[in-house]
């Protein structure tokens, strides 16, 4: 079975989100932080009207330390960033990467599960990896990301 994923980069690696959740993506702008959020939680910010909260998968994924903004109030994001719009169970969301590279249809027999060397919380973020094109593509879950 093929499915399509929306391919982004973030810290040099490729990363695949589904298709059917991805609203849009747009370049970084501003968010307003809101306290005692989990670091990972970069704020919110107005898209169309609507707020919708942003996260940074670098830090959800324990690949950055988080800084405090020095004035606590609002961060501008890296603006060489995109910010991709996901939609899970009706609630959008804002998620801070590198950059989207593509759209990819990928059969199911490309996948495969990760390595039980990764403990099982590294785990629990990801459906497995996909081989294309003499690269890797590490294919998240949503749900347990969000």
């Amino acid at each position: 079975m093929e499915m399509q994923w929306v391919v982004f980069e973030l810290s040099g690696e490729f990363y695949g989100v589904e298709i059917a959740h991805v609203e849009s993506i747009i370049k970084s702008r501003t968010v307003t932080q809101v306290p005692h959020m989990p670091a990972f939680v970069e704020g919110v910010m107005n898209l169309r009207g609507k707020v919708v909260s942003v996260i940074d998968l670098q830090k959800r994924f324990g690949q950055t330390v988080a800084l405090p903004n020095a004035n606590g109030e609002s961060a501008k994001v890296d603006p060489e960033k995109h910010i991709m719009i996901v939609n899970l169970d009706g609630s959008s969301v804002g998620m801070i990467v590198d950059v989207v590279t593509e759209v990819l249809t990928i059969d199911t027999e490309q996948i495969e599960p990760l390595s039980p060397v990764f403990t099982p919380i590294s785990i629990e973020f990801f459906k497995g990896v996909a081989k294309v094109d003499n690269r890797l593509i590490i294919l998240v879950d949503l749900p347990a990301i969000l």
